[in-house]
């Protein structure tokens, strides 16, 4: 592909735009109307707590029953973004700037004092948009960070679907491709699943929505999560079946730790006496959880999920690095992030967070960090 063409294959068309607004739209209004579980947040600083409709698994899978119907009856084309991949990358790109630019002139225009809603200005421009100003903000009654990190898994899903109809339909179908496939698709089925769990997170519960946030969710997640199908569609690898073996033990310790470690955050912030591994856990100070996963090192559940996407490259080979971004920028991420939180919960908790470092010294990875 030369400049010219990939400069064109860049620029946003209408028909981007149209699949991008009709998905987000589908989102909105059908996550409205569908019944789901109404899941309390976690109680907010002036004592107000929001609810969640957490109905993302029916969402998704009616979703895919309609894309699947269209495919069908020759309506919608089952390659239709894996065709035009790049334009919406920069359709999404555009949009998020659009929407925290729009979210920035809200924020410092609000008078609201909720926990939710209250403005946090810091007079820098750059900051205040890249960071954002209100902790939750809304539309038409939805709430926009739920809203965007739902649409972002379910992007992903899209994506690596459609790069597979391509795939078959080139016949280049490899087993590598199967494996990406089926690691990624039981995993975004899992986090609808579990979709409630993600009320207790720290960037639903603390952090305000910014262009990090936007971005992340909207763009990050399923450009760039999805590599390894874009790689595998011009680069065929066969494994061989120690590396299938191996690949799969890597996921389902990965998903293992992942999933156990934020379950057993979720239940004790729900119930402090939730027994842990069949036994009432050990608390510090009342607040910190000190039993099961969070009793072998701290932010544990970081090592399931850098394991979840390692398995997500393995099928690639080592041929080349391009399919270890994720794995790698996560790696990178997760160390900034797990010292962003120590030093916020040194701050928060003081002498109990001190005495639970003792107790638990080791952080991610047992024994090693």
């Amino acid at each position: 592909m030369d400049l010219n063409s990939l400069i064109n294959s860049l620029l946003p068309s209408w028909a981007s735009v149209a699949m991008l607004l009709s998905f987000f739209t589908y989102l909105g209004i059908a996550g409205s109307i569908l019944p789901g579980r109404i899941i309390p947040g976690v109680t907010l600083s002036d004592g107000t707590r929001l609810h969640y409709r957490c109905n993302g698994l029916l969402l998704l899978l009616l979703l895919v029953l309609l894309l699947g119907t269209g495919v069908w009856i020759d309506l919608v084309p089952p390659t239709a973004i894996a065709d035009r991949g790049l334009e919406l990358l920069s359709t999404t790109f555009m949009f998020s700037v659009f929407v925290t630019l729009t979210l920035y002139v809200t924020g410092r225009q609000s008078r609201k004092q909720s926990s939710s809603l209250k403005p946090h200005v810091t007079g820098s421009l750059i900051h205040d948009w890249w960071f954002g100003i209100q902790l939750n903000p809304q539309f038409m009654g939805i709430d926009l960070k739920f809203f965007f990190v739902r649409a972002g898994m379910m992007g992903w899903l899209l994506i690596n679907l459609s790069v597979l109809a391509k795939c078959i339909q080139e016949d280049i179908l490899s087993r590598s491709m199967i494996f990406y496939q089926l690691f990624c698709f039981l995993y975004i089925l899992d986090y609808f699943f579990h979709e409630e769990y993600m009320t207790s997170t720290w960037d639903i519960i603390a952090e305000r929505l910014g262009f990090m946030l936007v971005f992340g969710d909207l763009v990050w997640i399923p450009f760039t999560f999805s590599i390894q199908g874009w790689w595998l569609l011009s680069n065929r690898v066969e494994l061989m079946v120690a590396a299938v073996i191996a690949n799969c033990l890597v996921f389902l310790i990965g998903y293992f730790v992942f999933r156990g470690a934020n379950k057993q955050k979720h239940d004790f912030k729900k119930n402090p006496k939730a027994l842990i591994w069949g036994r009432p856990p050990k608390v510090i100070g009342g607040k910190l959880l000190a039993s099961g996963y969070w009793g072998i090192a701290r932010h544990c559940n970081y090592l399931g999920d850098l394991l979840v996407a390692l398995s997500f490259s393995l099928p690639c080979g080592l041929s080349s690095p391009v399919p270890y971004f994720y794995p790698i920028y996560l790696l990178i991420l997760l160390i900034w992030r797990e010292r962003r939180d120590e030093a916020r919960c040194a701050e928060k908790y003081k002498e109990v967070w001190a005495e639970y470092r003792k107790l638990v010294p080791w952080r991610i990875l047992p024994y090693v960090y």
